[in-house]
């Protein structure tokens, strides 16, 4: 079960949004300032996309701690679940997992292949891959999701790099605030571009 909203209502269907949550996603605690000066787009219009980001949970703010004279900035951060975290990525986490567990219920079937904090995780993921246009298949035995149609694929294919950076960047991001031992391994390569498996891992796997 999920939201049901069209993937266009996503804050990453917009690909300046993206852009700003790459640049947050590799050096966070950014002004207004710095974000207008690496996007090129209006401070209002930052702002805008800023906020949006914030009320899908993707980033976090925060008044500087100032010793000196002046004004504080805020500063803006990718979530990541650990160190920046958000509550509205935290809210639909357990909603995800609420609802995983009252259709794993009602539509009862073959033995889950992994521990029940590892499934409230992949509720999770799911749910945020749905409502970023998404149509993910997981295989619980693999930890794999596979996200082939890519919904970004064609519509923005001059930008896959910073795609693939951003939607891996915010599936650990989910995976870390439903707090279980799932993290994101990786994608597998491939040489079809459309083409997008992401490998997990559980922690019991780890060296």
């Amino acid at each position: 079960m999920t939201t049901g909203r069209p993937a266009g209502y996503s804050a990453i269907s917009n690909y300046s949004r993206v852009e700003i949550l790459h640049l947050v996603q590799d050096r966070p605690e950014r002004t207004v300032a710095e974000l207008v000066s690496a996007t090129a787009l209006h401070p209002n219009t930052v702002r805008e996309h800023l906020q949006r980001l914030i009320d899908d949970g993707y980033v976090v703010s925060e008044t500087e701690k100032r010793t000196t004279r002046g004004r504080p900035r805020v500063l803006y951060s990718a979530t990541d679940g650990v160190t920046a975290c958000s509550p509205v990525q935290h809210r639909k986490a357990r909603a995800a997992a609420q609802r995983g567990d009252l259709m794993r219920r009602v539509l009862p079937g073959d033995t889950p292949e992994l521990d029940t904090a590892a499934l409230h995780q992949i509720d999770a993921l799911v749910e945020d891959l749905v409502e970023a246009g998404f149509d993910p298949l997981v295989d619980e035995r693999e930890l794999t999701v596979e996200l082939t149609p890519c919904a970004h694929a064609s519509s923005q294919a001059e930008h896959r790099e910073v795609l693939c950076s951003v939607h891996l960047g915010i599936m650990q991001s989910v995976l870390s605030s439903a707090d279980g031992p799932l993290s994101v391994d990786g994608m597998r390569s491939s040489c079809d571009p459309r083409e997008c498996i992401v490998q997990l891992l559980h922690a019991s796997q780890r060296p």
